[in-house]
């Protein structure tokens, strides 16, 4: 199971970037909104239950009513560190009808640099959720630690497509295309697996790394999904499939931990 879920987001970028083969405008509006919306509130709920609180939960003994400290820097921490990385590495949503191909290869390439990037982080907490569930040193589950997988495979999934149609769009061939973009994710398994091996490290540091990547996974959906998802037409698609995400994450969560 712990193989199946650090590979899960890395199989929703590939899925992804598999679209260049049979979509020529990218995702249809309704399902990017609701696709959006489900993977914000898988992640939202997740980054609660299965961060946050078993940050807290972990330092009541030894700190008491300041067990929240841990959860508050590492968050804090967390949402800054993908914030300086949105500045050093802007979105860019090249236009392929717009410009000439050196110029959107040009964009194209800083675009895949910015996922990469991005998805650098995601994969650390994919692997300090299994860390700690591994280690057993905090109250994570194993539905809990699949289902923030889930929440963040269902989100690189447009991410994937956003990788390889562009690429296609600057006259690269399909298979490259969709090879680049599966390429963009293979740094998430690479990251996580990294994060596990130094699990033995990171014990004492668990709780202030489980609330960062509760900070990192929180920007990400504030950042990229809910401006994503309520934006332009369907927004109530995309409000209900959230409410939808959230409550199945809660529900799944707290029944079977």
């Amino acid at each position: 199971m712990v193989i199946q879920g650090l590979l899960l987001p890395f199989a929703g970028t590939s899925l992804g970037a598999a679209c260049v083969f049979f979509m020529k405008k990218g995702l249809d509006r309704r399902v990017q909104r609701i696709l959006t919306g489900f993977a914000a509130g898988v992640m939202v709920a997740a980054s609660v239950w299965s961060l946050l609180i078993p940050a807290i939960e972990q330092e009541e003994e030894t700190l008491g009513r300041l067990a929240f400290v841990p959860a508050v820097l590492g968050f804090c921490t967390g949402m800054l560190f993908l914030l300086l990385l949105d500045i050093l590495t802007p979105h860019i949503h090249p236009d392929a009808t717009a410009e000439g191909p050196e110029s959107r290869l040009r964009k194209t390439t800083r675009m895949v640099l910015a996922v990469v990037l991005h998805n650098i982080p995601e994969g650390m907490a994919v692997g300090v959720v299994y860390a700690g569930l591994l280690t057993g040193q905090a109250d994570i589950t194993i539905t809990g630690a699949l289902a923030l997988s889930a929440g963040i495979a269902i989100q690189n999934f447009p991410e994937g497509a956003i990788v390889s149609m562009p690429m296609h769009a600057t006259g690269i061939s399909k298979g490259r295309a969709c090879v680049q973009g599966i390429l963009s994710g293979l740094v998430e398994p690479v990251a996580a697996v990294v994060t596990i091996l130094l699990s033995s490290r990171i014990v004492p540091l668990l709780p202030y790394l489980l609330s960062f990547a509760a900070g990192a996974m929180i920007y990400v959906v504030i950042d990229e999904l809910v401006p994503e998802m309520s934006q332009g037409k369907h927004s109530n698609l995309a409000a209900f499939s959230f409410m939808l995400g959230f409550s199945l994450m809660m529900a799944l969560d707290v029944a079977l931990g």
